[in-house]
């Protein structure tokens, strides 16, 4: 055979054949496309932050994160002892304990939701409706102001912000509606919806209460002359009947399927959760056998779909004498790791106490796997060999894995750029492919 002449490969199958496959799989490639597209690649804020209604201010972002400074100083006041407090591994202790205190200063709250139902206190409707109107103002200066950036004298925006409305059950369906407008029609007044914008519609038990948001922020949309879908939502999942239907199909995947692309997360609700399925107080916590199998059905409801699932929060508050303050924050920083280890890559924080310990378990998660994270990615980018063989799937994983260190100010551009020196632009290209450009890029 000449040079440059290749061996011709005998096939058996005609191009037709081919041609009907691919029509007949056509209707499922659309549907893959329209239920899976993926994650989004917007950042994922670490955690979400609960403000009743009637307490948040424009410096609530602020005076949460000087309350959490002042306990890291009263009971933490250096790395070793705040390394002993949470078992911390001496050789991150220093550079956690710094990055925690500059988080603090910088950007205390990543996300916060201005709360009008449980954390709401028992108020007339001329209050809500001011409270709302309230913090659609704050909320649109904030991010005029420029997230993230301290203003003169108001505080440190969160990054995304919103509400968490009332349930569309009967009894407070109307009330949950006229919030949510007051909130949406202020904000609009403001100048427009806020690219950071987070609404968190709770207590949902049947996918035609995820249909109704749906046809209320469409209303929205039309009367506001917004793009159709501009307004997502978070669906908490607080009830049995959210996860598991009567007729024993799984509820959280029809609600997905429901929200018609609006749904942003899915965000369990630790104590509502365990209480529906009969768990006593003692035991509501977020590692009960209980919550390890609600988000384990979430997650894979939410799997593909570009639908985020955050964790639960934990009741147990760092105040008191020193002793009890260390007990919570060991406690609290064990259920995020715990979290983290399981892809739960977000979770609620109930008091300022909870800062530290959240970044520095999340600080922690992403330092400790840097190093080996980046030199897996880089020998899979070079095609190198190793100790371990990673397919494309992983390599998506580990570039994922060092976004997200980047994006909450765990990891340095440098640290995650590894070996290879891999920019961000390289990073959200390996993290970006779907499930068949995967396949494809393996060949």
């Amino acid at each position: 055979m000449g040079q440059g002449q290749q061996e011709r490969v005998a096939t058996s199958l005609a191009a037709a054949v081919g041609e009907e496959v691919g029509a007949f799989l056509a209707p499922v490639d659309a549907e893959l496309e329209r239920r899976y597209p993926g994650d989004p690649g917007t950042r994922q804020p670490v955690h979400t932050v609960y403000v009743p209604g009637e307490d948040f201010a424009a410096d609530t972002p602020r005076v949460w994160g000087d309350r959490a400074l002042t306990l890291l100083d009263d009971h933490a006041p250096d790395a070793a002892a705040f390394a002993a407090a949470l078992g911390l591994e001496p050789a991150l202790a220093e550079d956690v304990h710094d990055r925690v205190r500059a988080k603090l200063e910088r950007e205390p709250v990543e996300d916060l939701r201005v709360d009008f139902e449980d954390g709401y206190g028992g108020r007339t409707d001329a209050e809500e409706d001011e409270h709302a109107a309230r913090a659609a103002r704050l909320i649109a200066a904030g991010h005029a102001r420029g997230a993230g950036r301290p203003p003169a004298g108001n505080g440190t925006p969160a990054p995304y912000a919103g509400i968490r409305m009332k349930c569309l059950e009967a009894a407070v369906r109307d009330r949950g509606i006229r919030t949510l407008d007051i909130f949406l029609t202020g904000l609009m007044a403001a100048g427009r919806l806020p690219d950071g914008l987070l609404l968190t519609l709770p207590k949902v038990t049947y996918p035609e209460q995820v249909t109704a948001m749906v046809r209320l922020l469409e209303a929205f949309e039309k009367e506001h002359g917004l793009p159709p879908g501009r307004i997502g939502f978070e669906i908490q999942i607080e009830t049995s009947q959210s996860i598991l239907a009567a007729d024993g199909t799984a509820t959280v995947a029809r609600m997905i399927d429901a929200a018609g692309g609006r749904a942003t997360g899915l965000h369990y609700g630790t104590f509502d959760y365990s209480a529906c399925l009969g768990v006593s107080a003692a035991h509501q916590a977020s590692d009960h056998p209980a919550a390890d199998h609600a988000k384990a059905v979430m997650q894979v409801a939410a799997a593909g779909t570009g639908v985020r699932v955050s964790d639960g929060s934990t009741n147990v508050l760092p105040v008191g004498p020193r002793e009890q303050v260390h007990a919570a924050w060991r406690l609290h920083y064990g259920l995020t790791r715990r979290a983290l280890a399981r892809a739960y890559y977000q979770g609620w924080d109930m008091h300022p106490g909870h800062l530290p310990t959240r970044y520095a378990a999340v600080f922690a998660f992403y330092r400790e796997g840097c190093a080996r994270a980046a030199a897996r990615l880089a020998r899979y980018a070079d095609r190198a060999g190793g100790d371990v063989m990673d397919e494309p799937a992983t390599a998506k994983a580990l570039a994922g894995y060092l976004l997200r260190g980047l994006d909450c100010g765990a990891l340095d551009p440098a640290e995650a750029a590894g070996p290879a020196g891999l920019t961000r632009a390289d990073l959200e290209h390996f993290a970006g492919p779907r499930r068949g450009d995967l396949t494809a890029s393996a060949r």
